[in-house]
């Protein structure tokens, strides 16, 4: 008669976090000033307010925007600050800088909010690969969240974990 085949990984404590889970919907945006200047450089105040107030600020309702200057102007920091008020009511979230930054914004808020109670003494596997732009500095953050609480973290899948912490026996 044949051996029955145990799944080990399924009945063993082992506990996966995955942060592609907290994911939040919503566009990714990047405002790029640089189409609100004189010939791309210059900061006329009276125009960029007009362009300010005349532009539909509706479009970003419910998106992410990080807000840049592409071009070498020297851009004073009440401008960005101008556009963050208009956009305040509409995005869930405005940050200076690019994309990459506005994520890693992003995913620091979200796992500050974490509560990670449920992996107390746990071993714990963080989820490597992932279809969402997860930046690889939210994998850093977690690991900073997680170790206090866990019995031990890896990376990667069950089957293939790279070690990273082990808690100390006292």
């Amino acid at each position: 008669m044949p051996e029955e085949i145990v799944n080990r990984v399924a009945n063993s404590k082992l506990k996966t976090f995955n942060l592609e889970d907290h994911y939040p919907k919503g566009e990714r945006i990047l405002f790029d000033l640089k189409d609100w200047l004189y010939e791309g450089f210059v900061l006329r105040e009276k125009e960029f307010r007009q362009a300010v107030k005349d532009h539909n600020w509706s479009v970003y309702q419910d998106n992410f925007v990080a807000l840049t200057c592409s071009s070498d102007a020297i851009v004073p920091v009440w401008a960005f600050m101008l556009i963050t008020a208009e956009l305040e009511p509409y995005a869930k979230k405005v940050v200076l800088g690019n994309l990459t930054g506005l994520e890693s914004s992003i995913y620091q808020e979200i796992i500050n909010q974490l509560d990670v109670s449920e992996f107390q003494g746990l071993p714990v596997i963080v989820k490597g690969c992932s279809n969402k732009p997860v930046p690889d500095n939210a994998y850093i953050q977690i690991i900073q969240k997680l170790q206090p609480v866990v019995k031990s973290l890896m990376f990667g899948e069950a089957c293939s974990s790279v070690p990273l912490y082990k808690k100390p026996k006292k």
